[in-house]
């Protein structure tokens, strides 16, 4: 098991790139099994849950390959008409996102049997709406020995109002209206650029998707569709982490490929708190501030400010000439580094969804553990400014959303490495 040691002090300069968007990727993975043939996918993030979601296809009898056209960050993957319609446990348990074969299995083949979803113990997150919409498009579902079996000869378009927003839903039910008979529409859908990005893809396949990026989302059912090429926008939340990361250290940064209408409510915050930031030569470039000033946060599904961003921007107000107020109402337990933060110096009270972050002048470096994804960057993020050496482990939980963020913050000047724990 790996552990990632930082020495603190250091600003970061220079210029780095943003790797393709893992929450796009796994989505589109899933919309191969829509179409019989050769899809080519470029900008594929090296990631662990980018892996399982290949050795998922794979397990179907799909050929998923990274490295195709002598690209490392292309994937190709070739869909056989003989698919095996089944997720097992021992891969749909790692990674929650597996869940999203459902929608295409039984859309293309009448059935589907997968396994209730795993993940980040961030909370509780069900998939009870994609099931519900499943079945109002004309699905009999059964759920037996923690399987979801799904079957239906053949989909039936229909409305439905999702009675919470969710994003894998909102893509579950949409890859599964484009082969149903008739019109779908989603109410009350995720609004994400993931959602957009898949909607891209799956009309270049041939569906006829609209509203994709709004809260209504219109499918008009086709009778087949078509293997598909495509670049993967560029990941978000790694966007958003790395502009963090400059002004924290008050560096001057450049990350190129940042897509600004996707990080309009980060921006917002991080120029609240004294960051400099100008859109230029295709990406991002953020000045850090010498004194960062504190600033209340409240996560929201997007367009408001995204949960994925909180534990990242806790870190930066944690050493805040004030005081700031950050408010989770998308997970009930995604506060889960505040210990570990409190361990390299910070003042954080947490009340249920509220946490109460006092500005210290400065962190000191620990040991400390990773228990989710975006945690796991929070922490590497405050071994950057802390005084002396961090050592976070159980990076796994990093290598399931960053792809070799060590070697890019390294990049720009950080004393960071990878090491056996």
């Amino acid at each position: 098991m790996d552990k990632i040691v930082v020495e603190g002090g250091r600003q970061l300069k220079g210029e780095v790139e943003v790797s393709g968007a893992k929450n796009a990727a796994l989505p589109i993975l899933a919309s191969s099994l829509l179409a019989e043939g050769k899809h080519l996918y470029r900008n594929v993030p090296a990631l662990a849950d980018v892996s399982t979601m290949c050795k998922l296809l794979a397990t179907m009898g799909a050929r998923a390959e990274r490295g195709s056209g002598r690209r490392k960050d292309a994937v190709a993957v070739e869909v056989s008409p003989s698919i095996v319609p089944e997720a097992p446990y021992d891969l749909v348990k790692t990674m929650r996102a597996s869940v999203l074969v459902l929608g295409p299995l039984v859309a293309r083949h009448g059935r589907a049997r997968v396994s209730l979803p795993g993940g980040c113990a961030i909370g509780a997150r069900p998939i009870d709406q994609h099931l519900k919409g499943l079945e109002r498009l004309g699905a009999q579902i059964e759920l037996s020995h923690g399987y979801v079996e799904a079957r239906a000869k053949r989909l039936r378009g229909a409305s439905f109002t999702f009675e919470l927003t969710t994003v894998t839903g909102t893509e579950n039910l949409m890859m599964a209206a484009c082969l149903a008979k008739g019109r779908t529409v989603l109410e009350n859908a995720a609004r994400e650029p993931e959602v957009e990005e898949l909607a891209r893809v799956l009309n270049k396949m041939g569906a006829r998707v609209s509203g994709a990026g709004t809260d209504v989302v219109t499918i008009e059912g086709v009778d087949e569709l078509k293997p598909v090429e495509h670049a993967v926008v560029a990941d978000r939340i790694e966007a958003g982490t790395l502009l963090v990361a400059a002004a924290l250290t008050g560096g001057d940064v450049l990350v190129r490929r940042a897509i600004p209408e996707h990080l309009e409510a980060v921006l917002q915050k991080l120029r609240a708190a004294g960051a400099v930031i100008s859109a230029e030569q295709g990406g991002l470039r953020c000045k850090g501030p010498a004194v960062i000033s504190p600033v209340d946060i409240k996560t929201m599904p997007h367009p408001g400010f995204p949960t994925d961003m909180q534990a990242q921007l806790m870190v930066l107000l944690s050493v805040a000439s004030g005081s700031s107020v950050v408010t989770e109402t998308v997970f009930e337990n995604r506060f889960m580094h505040v210990l570990e933060l409190s361990r390299m110096g910070a003042d954080i009270r947490v009340d249920g969804r509220v946490a109460v972050v006092k500005g210290v002048p400065g962190l000191s470096g620990a040991p400390v553990m990773a228990t989710d994804l975006r945690a796991s960057a929070s922490l590497v993020l405050a071994g950057l400014r802390a005084n002396g050496k961090t050592e976070v482990h159980r990076v796994y939980h990093l290598d399931r959303g960053y792809e070799r963020l060590e070697r890019k913050l390294r990049k720009l000047g950080a004393a960071i490495r990878r090491a056996k724990a």
